[in-house]
């Protein structure tokens, strides 16, 4: 669903985050809520109109998107810098995910300088601290998100709505928004179980305003797993609910993420698990979309047929869902302000590109590596800082797919597909090819279907190892958030594989055990002494 999520309503002081975060302002009394400028509810009074549950659950999903409650810069959810809350741009949901998880591999590497983007070169260099202010925002986002839901789920008991006399056709709607609400926050503990490893830890069911415990990666999983088990029967069938919604296939994704990369969250291989949650996925009403591969990732990718494909995006909106991070980041801050025009925005942030590495692994001339035009390909990147170094290349547009601007010529309108039925067919093929699960001949053919989608020549039999199916996941699905997991996954982040400035040096080198996971911030440890560091911090 594309959110209009203006004045939805406004968390003052961040009471139901207080459970987790942030400052020592953020404790208050009740979730107040703004309907206009000019007057504020209680939440006895937000919820006595039945719309405002949907609303709610509206404000919920446009967390993954938007920062607050005015365009991209204003009224932020984690609260004021000024008052010790993070960056507003720097905190967007998916700008922190895309940056922890490309900025530190061969992906991507930006050449923004300390004065305006302070410790952003840690992540290029693979050396971050627990101070790191980029951690830190992340942190904070997951963390509010998993607030939010909590809250949702208080205030939506049986209890509670009868009290309020909700009727039964409502009630029946909010069973399904409850569902979905639990996939949302399950999602963000997914986030959190692949970055931080264990974490602080509540539900519905902690009061506010208490400090949560610690619990493992181990807990975790388990935990997720079996929320996502309790609510697949509560969620519409594939592709029956509102575009942008969850539904159970984006369930079975999250779980064949959770199975596929079990063994490194808790050393027990899933595959199997994994394996079964995937047929399910590429056994449903989603499919591959037969259009370009570049309109996957356009202006109007929720109805130019990517949205066959897209199994879970986050939606974005140049309009109403204004953020300087999300797909407005990944347009701008890839090009200069000549290629900005041609992809449908005013101007260029200057910022990202691939490193050498990427282009030789995943191969220059395939036609879903899109190189800017003009591009000379220099290969070597001596210093970050100089965005004309290091191959540019698009993904992420905002121009339809019949050649027009979006909606704005600032603000993105393009959605970021989190889920796509493309992964599912590469997963399916790692199962075959790397953990001896399905059917090798099968796993040919899905990846022959993306290849010749792509207008890529076909592979034969023979073609298909785990070095393969790694590059090719970089081909399909490069700058979609996945590059760091997938490395870790296949053995090749720590040693194996170096790229230009790999931990701190221009040549690369290896990189020791605790960079697998990121840190525990130390602003939020000082605030709760019940939060332990990972190793090595």
């Amino acid at each position: 669903m594309k959110l209009n999520r203006t004045k939805i309503f406004k968390l003052r002081n961040l009471a139901i985050a207080g459970l987790f975060l942030f400052t020592t302002s953020s404790c208050l009394n009740d979730l107040d809520v703004e309907v206009n400028d000019d007057e504020l509810y209680t939440s006895e009074q937000f919820y006595a109109n039945p719309a405002s549950y949907k609303q709610f659950l509206a404000k919920i999903y446009a967390g993954l998107a938007v920062t607050g409650q005015k365009a991209g810069n204003g009224e932020s959810d984690l609260g004021a810098e000024d008052d010790g809350g993070p960056n507003e741009g720097f905190s967007q949901y998916l700008r922190g995910y895309w940056q922890l998880q490309e900025l530190t591999t061969d992906e991507a590497i930006i050449a923004w300088g300390e004065s305006d983007n302070p410790t952003i070169k840690d992540l290029n260099f693979n050396n971050w601290n627990a101070d790191n202010v980029f951690n830190e925002a992340f942190f904070a986002r997951v963390f509010f998100q998993i607030s939010l839901v909590n809250e949702y789920l208080r205030e939506t008991t049986d209890e509670k709505l009868a009290s309020r006399g909700v009727s039964e056709e409502l009630k029946a709607q909010i069973k399904t928004y409850r569902a979905e609400v639990r996939f949302l926050r399950a999602l963000s503990y997914y986030h959190a179980i692949d970055i931080y490893g264990k974490m602080p830890f509540a539900t519905e069911n902690d009061a506010l305003l208490t400090k949560p415990i610690m619990q493992t990666r181990d807990f975790m999983f388990n935990y997720v797993i079996n929320e996502l088990n309790a609510i697949e029967g509560e969620l519409p069938a594939p592709r029956t609910n509102e575009y942008g919604r969850a539904d159970k296939a984006a369930v079975w994704m999250l779980k064949a993420k959770l199975y596929l990369n079990a063994k490194v969250y808790t050393g027990t291989d899933k595959s199997t698990e994994a394996l079964a949650e995937v047929e399910k996925v590429i056994g449903s009403t989603y499919k591959i979309a037969q259009i370009p591969y570049a309109n996957l990732f356009k202006a109007d990718n929720h109805i130019n047929g990517a949205q066959e494909e897209i199994i879970f995006p986050i939606a974005f909106d140049g309009v109403r869902t204004r953020t300087y991070g999300g797909t407005t980041f990944l347009v701008h801050a890839n090009c200069t302000n000549e290629v900005g025009v041609t992809l449908g925005v005013d101007f260029g942030w200057q910022g990202y590109r691939v490193r050498q590495e990427f282009m030789q692994s995943a191969g220059s001339t395939d036609p879903r590596i899109m190189k800017v035009a003009g591009n000379t390909d220099p290969a070597s990147i001596s210093d970050y800082l100089k965005f004309d170094q290091g191959t540019k290349l698009t993904k992420f547009s905002n121009k339809t797919s019949t050649g027009a601007n979006g909606s704005d010529a600032n603000f993105v309108d393009a959605d970021f597909p989190l889920f796509r039925m493309a992964d599912a067919y590469l997963m399916y093929a790692e199962l075959a090819v790397v953990n001896g699960k399905g059917s090798p001949a099968t796993a040919l053919n899905y990846i022959n279907a993306l290849r010749t989608r792509a207008l890529a020549p076909t592979v034969q039999q023979s073609a298909l190892t785990p070095d393969f199916i790694l590059n090719e996941r970089a081909r399909e699905l490069y700058w979609e958030g996945y590059r760091r997991q997938d490395l870790i996954r296949f053995g090749k982040y720590l040693s194996g594989y170096t790229w230009q400035w790999k931990g701190g040096s221009m040549s690369g080198g290896n990189l020791p055990e605790s960079r697998l996971l990121f840190p525990i911030p130390n602003k939020y440890r000082n605030l709760n002494p019940n939060l332990s560091q990972n190793p090595g911090y």
